[in-house]
C-alpha cells in the first residue's frame, strides 16, 4: 500500500502547452506510455486541444475542479460536456477528442486500463455509505472532501489517499472510515481480466 498526497506530485507540462498532467500511480513500475497495464493520474486543462489517442487503452475521465470541457469525437458519436464535477465519464483511448474549455482551467481525474488486461470501475463514495473495505487486487482512492480515516494513525485529507496493486498489497484489516457528514472520496477498483 502506498500513500500519495496530491499536493507534493510534480506537474508534467503537456508538449502542446495546454495543459499539465500529474501521475499518481503506474503500473507495473516504470512502464512507459506504450507499456503500462494501468495508469492514474490528474490533468490540468488550461486551453483548447486535442486528447491523445491510446490505441487498447479504456479511459475514463472525472471533473474535479473548474467549469469543465466538452469532449467531441464526431466519427464515434461523442459529444459530452464535462460536468458536474465528480461524474465519472467512460470511453474508448482509440478515439482522438477534441476538448473545449467551458469556461476557465478545469482539473480532471483520469484511469487508463490497457483492454484485455485490466478494467477499472470507478465511483464516488459519500460518507453516507459508512466505512470501505477495499477488497479488489489494485485500486487508489483519493479524498474528495472532508476527512477519512484509513489506519489509527492515518487521517486523509482531499488531495491525499492511497494506492494498491499486486507489488504493493493492502492489509488485509484495513478500513475507510468518514470522518465527518459531507466527506467523499474517488474509489478505484482494478481487476485483471481473464
Amino acid at each position: 500500500m502506498q500513500r500519495f498526497d496530491l499536493n507534493q506530485i510534480p506537474h508534467s507540462p503537456w508538449k502542446n502547452g495546454g495543459g499539465s498532467t500529474r501521475e499518481i500511480v503506474c503500473f507495473p513500475p516504470g512502464a512507459g506510455m506504450d507499456s503500462f497495464a494501468w495508469r492514474i493520474s490528474v490533468a490540468t486543462i488550461a486551453q483548447a486541444g486535442p486528447f491523445s489517442a491510446f490505441a487498447g487503452i479504456d479511459r475514463q475521465i472525472m471533473l474535479l475542479d473548474g467549469d469543465g470541457v466538452q469532449l467531441v469525437a464526431s466519427q464515434a458519436g461523442i459529444h459530452h460536456a464535462l460536468q458536474p464535477r465528480w461524474q465519472p465519464f467512460a470511453f474508448s483511448g482509440d478515439v482522438a477528442l477534441d476538448c473545449t474549455l467551458l469556461g476557465g482551467t478545469s482539473t480532471d481525474f483520469n484511469v487508463m486500463t490497457r483492454r484485455g488486461q485490466w478494467s477499472a470501475a470507478v465511483q464516488v463514495i459519500s460518507a453516507e455509505h459508512g466505512s470501505l473495505t477495499p477488497d479488489s487486487p489494485a485500486g487508489l482512492c483519493m479524498v474528495l472532501d472532508g476527512r477519512w480515516k484509513a489506519a489509527a494513525e492515518t487521517l486523509l485529507e482531499p488531495g491525499q489517499g492511497l494506492w494498491w496493486s499486486p507489488s504493493q498489497p493492502l492489509p488485509k484489516t484495513l478500513t475507510l472510515t468518514p470522518q465527518q457528514t459531507g466527506a467523499h472520496l474517488v474509489w478505484v477498483s482494478l481487476t485483471p481480466s481473464l
